[in-house]
């Protein structure tokens, strides 16, 4: 029989030597009702309360469960409360070590438990978006016919890893990050509980709100700096955790910087801010403040790829690919070199022209596209490809840009109801400027008001190309 979700051995080994195991280990909830935040999944009738016997299940009970979140928001937490609540068999799968030949022996196992002794199994897959897409199809047949109740856990968008067939034979369940209070009250369970450290520290409250900070939501990050500081104030022969050992202790100042209120927004939005007016010391200075408070590096990058296009746009065509290119090298060398990448691509982004057109102009579109200023698309650009196609006159006089002289060709392009837009008004900083010049050409060009441009020498109509007509 496969083993268990951890082990009886480990188990044994804890009960015996609690303080063998982790802090994070020793706090993990042994029932639901001891799980802290993601309350939007824990409410009477909920999927996972009936999965786990909880208001019955039969016909209508739950389906195969993926649980999608951040790290430390208790996907673990809650397949081990399954674990340990379930009649059913429960057998754990890592997607970084299995592979198809240890899943189909799973589907098998229980496939016999099943048809021979009519026991259920629930099988836990960690990490799923690291399976294949060949991977996950064997896990197909048995979510499809239940042969396993599957619960999965990612960090990553499942509509992006995770294959369509798995997803629609699953019920999608999104963790929250946990709140400052939901840590809040881990941490001081873990202070006074038997299972943590029994009441043998205290923790000073500037202490506490240091932990919260690092945490960032993070349960197992929170357990495992309080472990820290407290072996450390204890070392020390002190009974209450100061700020100063915890900083000690982790390594890390106590920048004043609220991950959840509003310092936390407060500091983005000066970094933010300050790039856009191009002050670009300032926004060096908040990037340092958001490093040095433990801020998860990918949310910076993602607020440098948002300024890119809502603050500088085609004033300067390559700040956005350099925020690209710094959020994906920052996902893949992390902190402390991280820093770097951050610094280079703050820079470049301060210092470039700025023009929030791109902005504006998607924003006057969207607003049109509200009021329902909308209507059908014009015939001539409708799909053609397909058979009957051209009996409905899709595609029809639709003229192939590439086969007139400077590839602009008058016909009209927009529904009719806003026809005569002008939503992308360039400006006349960097090299925007350059688009400036060009769109009210091609405006003009497209209306049919000016002649078409000459080609560039030694080119010709390129009547080769068939003509687009999808």
């Amino acid at each position: 029989m496969e083993p268990d979700l951890f082990t009886a051995a480990a188990e044994e080994r804890q009960e015996k030597d609690p303080a063998s195991s982790p802090l994070a280990v020793r706090m993990r909830p042994r029932v639901l009702d001891e799980v802290l935040g993601q309350q939007h999944l824990l409410k009477p009738g909920a999927p996972l309360r009936r999965l786990v016997g909880e208001g019955g299940g039969g016909p209508a009970g739950p389906s195969s469960v993926i649980l999608w979140g951040p790290p430390g928001t208790g996907k673990t937490t809650l397949a081990y409360v399954v674990s340990k609540a379930t009649k059913k068999r429960f057998v754990e799968l890592s997607a970084i070590t299995a592979g198809v030949k240890e899943v189909r022996a799973v589907i098998e196992s229980a496939r016999r438990a099943t048809g021979g002794y009519g026991q259920e199994t629930v099988l836990f897959l960690d990490e799923i978006h690291r399976f294949s897409k060949a991977q996950q199809d064997s896990l197909l047949p048995a979510v499809e016919n239940r042969w396993v109740t599957l619960i999965a856990a990612t960090t990553e968008n499942p509509y992006f890893s995770i294959i369509s067939p798995l997803l629609s034979r699953s019920l999608l369940l999104t963790l929250e990050p946990l709140t400052d209070d939901d840590v809040s009250g881990l941490l001081r369970r873990a202070l006074t509980d038997e299972r943590g450290l029994g009441g043998a520290v205290a923790l000073a409250e500037d202490a506490e709100a240091h932990l919260l900070r690092i945490a960032g939501g993070d349960a197992r990050r929170a357990l495992t700096a309080l472990e820290a500081g407290a072996g450390a104030a204890l070392a020390k022969g002190d009974d209450t955790l100061t700020l100063g050992t915890l900083e000690e202790s982790v390594d890390r100042a106590a920048v004043k910087y609220d991950r959840a209120g509003d310092q936390h927004y407060d500091v983005a939005s000066a970094l933010i801010k300050s790039i856009r007016g191009s002050d670009v010391d300032a926004a060096l200075h908040y990037l340092a403040r958001m490093i040095e408070a433990g801020e998860d590096p990918r949310f910076i990058a993602r607020r440098l790829m948002i300024s890119a296009s809502e603050d500088i746009g085609l004033a300067d065509p390559t700040a956005l690919p350099t925020a690209v290119a710094a959020a994906q090298a920052v996902a893949l060398i992390g902190f402390p070199e991280a820093a770097l990448t951050l610094s280079h691509a703050t820079i470049a982004l301060a210092l470039a022209p700025k023009s929030n057109a791109a902005t504006l102009a998607i924003g006057a579109a969207m607003e049109d596209v509200r009021k329902g200023l909308a209507g059908p698309v014009p015939t001539h650009l409708r799909d053609g490809h397909y058979k009957g196609a051209a009996t409905l006159g899709h595609a029809k006089g639709y003229v192939y840009p590439h086969d007139v002289p400077g590839g602009i060709a008058a016909q009209r392009y927009a529904p009719e109801a806003v026809d005569g837009k002008r939503y992308y008004q360039p400006t006349r900083y960097g090299a925007e400027a350059r688009y400036a010049d060009v769109v009210e050409r091609v405006r003009e060009r497209l209306r049919g008001e000016q002649g078409p441009a000459a080609p560039p020498a030694g080119s010709g109509p390129r009547s080769q190309a068939p003509p687009d007509t999808r």
